[in-house]
């Protein structure tokens, strides 16, 4: 007796046949199309070209800016309190006129630019009263790299016996220990290469300095370094 044969159903008749839609023809590329394509394309390359240059000519002209700034950037001078005298500390009674005697040294740092000194002027202080003061010097030109000494005399003003001021001097003079403040007011300018600078710019100079019994300056002041302030 044979096996029986496994045949498909048949197909629903009943159920619609799917239909494909027909897709739209593709748009019709004219000549004017084609010419607008080419021209945005050429403004599109010609503004990159232009974004370019400029930023290349840019970062080209920040290096030279920063490598000038390196050579040139300005450094202040710097002070150096190397000697000062005042012998009429050592007096008995009363501070009668004497001669308070400065010197200090100034260097230049700058390897390019050079500094004008157009005026300076000292004041010398004991605490917060002022002894006297004088001009120094009068205009000089410093050069790159460079080494000045200046040396000065102010006029001290006479302090009586009585005055808390010298009472006070006669107190720290026991104890082998005198302080002073020695301030400066200069006028300074630039000067690079050949070119000098017109508008000048204040400093401020402020030297401490101990002297002993005898009115000598002690050794630790010796090449004590001044701060400097530029307004």
């Amino acid at each position: 007796m044979s096996s029986p044969v496994w045949l498909p159903p048949p197909p629903n008749r009943n159920r619609p046949l799917t239909q494909t839609q027909p897709q739209p023809p593709p748009p019709r590329r004219t000549r004017q199309y084609y010419a607008n394509r080419v021209k945005e394309s050429l403004t599109s390359r010609a503004v990159r070209c232009v974004c370019a240059i400029f930023l290349t000519l840019l970062l080209i002209f920040g290096v030279i800016a920063f490598v000038l700034w390196l050579s040139l950037r300005p450094h202040r001078p710097r002070f150096h309190i190397e000697g000062f005298s005042f012998p009429g500390i050592s007096q008995n009674g009363s501070l009668q006129n004497t001669l308070i005697t400065i010197n200090f040294t100034i260097r230049n740092p700058n390897q390019k630019i050079g500094i004008h000194y157009d005026s300076m002027e000292a004041q010398v202080f004991y605490r917060e009263r002022l002894l006297g003061q004088t001009p120094l010097v009068s205009h000089f030109y410093q050069g790159p790299k460079n080494t000045t000494v200046v040396l000065g005399q102010v006029n001290a003003t006479p302090l009586p016996a009585t005055d808390p001021v010298w009472q006070s001097i006669v107190s720290d003079r026991s104890t082998g220990k005198v302080g002073f403040r020695i301030e400066m007011t200069i006028e300074v300018r630039s000067k690079v290469a050949s070119w000098n600078a017109r508008k000048a710019h204040a400093m401020h100079v402020e030297c401490l300095v101990d002297v002993g019994s005898d009115g000598l300056i002690l050794p630790e002041s010796v090449d004590r370094r001044c701060p400097v302030y530029i307004y």
